[in-house]
């Protein structure tokens, strides 16, 4: 989750919402990436899509199965679809996002029972951190 961290900080240089996510399997990093909404003038590139793009790409599969997604905001519901289609394995999240998380927040896509894949989740880890970089952002922003 350190990575995960520090690749949010690139993001917050570059005038992006600062989340960073890497996609990890037996300790080796197989894709990250950051928000790059703006630079890319791609509203699907997420933290999260990036970094599975980046994996999918490493492995020659878009499926990744025995994979870890860590990422330091709870995923929104596009990048929860992503990762149930990604067969990621496992998902690892910093701070919870109130308005738009689509795993525990506002509404809980990973419990969704006709899915046909399950991803197991857990939260919290570096969640302090990972709060305080989206306020800072968004209070110099403002």
């Amino acid at each position: 989750m350190r990575k995960a961290i520090d690749l949010a900080e690139v993001a917050a240089v570059k005038g992006e919402v600062p989340v960073g996510a890497l996609v990890v399997r037996d300790d080796d990093i197989l894709g990250e990436g950051f928000n790059q909404v703006i630079s890319a003038c791609d509203p699907s590139a997420h933290a999260e899509i990036v970094a599975l793009r980046a994996a999918a790409r490493c492995v020659g599969n878009y499926r990744l199965p025995g994979t870890t997604l860590y990422v330091t905001i709870e995923p929104c519901a596009m990048c929860a679809g992503a990762i149930v289609h990604a067969r990621i394995e496992r998902l690892v999240f910093g701070a919870r996002e109130p308005r738009s998380g689509a795993v525990c927040s506002a509404c809980n896509l990973l419990e969704e029972g006709r899915f046909n894949h399950r991803v197991t989740w857990q939260e919290g880890i570096f969640a302090g951190e990972a709060a305080s970089l989206l306020l800072n952002f968004f209070r110099m922003r403002r």
